[in-house]
């Protein structure tokens, strides 16, 4: 059985290890055909804390970590363009 790999954004990134990735997809409404946006939240592990708030990253289903984490950073695909010096 294959993984499933999933493209989203950083949407939080306070936790130590861990990053909230929010997958948004496109879908067509079942009764009037408008096309609506649908997201969906994710908690990945990230054992490097490479990642932060508003990256580009891809993510893959993996074992149970913990109580909610079910998937592991693979790749970031794009670096956010905020200044991570100025958060606090």
């Amino acid at each position: 059985m294959s993984k499933r790999k999933l493209t989203g954004q950083v949407t939080s990134d306070k936790m130590n290890k861990t990053r909230v990735v929010t997958v948004t997809r496109t879908v067509r409404h079942p009764i009037n055909g408008k096309v609506i946006s649908r997201s969906k939240k994710y908690h990945a592990h990230d054992e490097h804390n490479a990642s932060s708030l508003g990256d580009t990253v891809t993510i893959f289903e993996s074992r149970p970590i913990s109580k909610l984490k079910r998937f592991q950073l693979a790749t970031i695909i794009q670096k956010s363009k905020t200044d991570d010096t100025t958060r606090e």
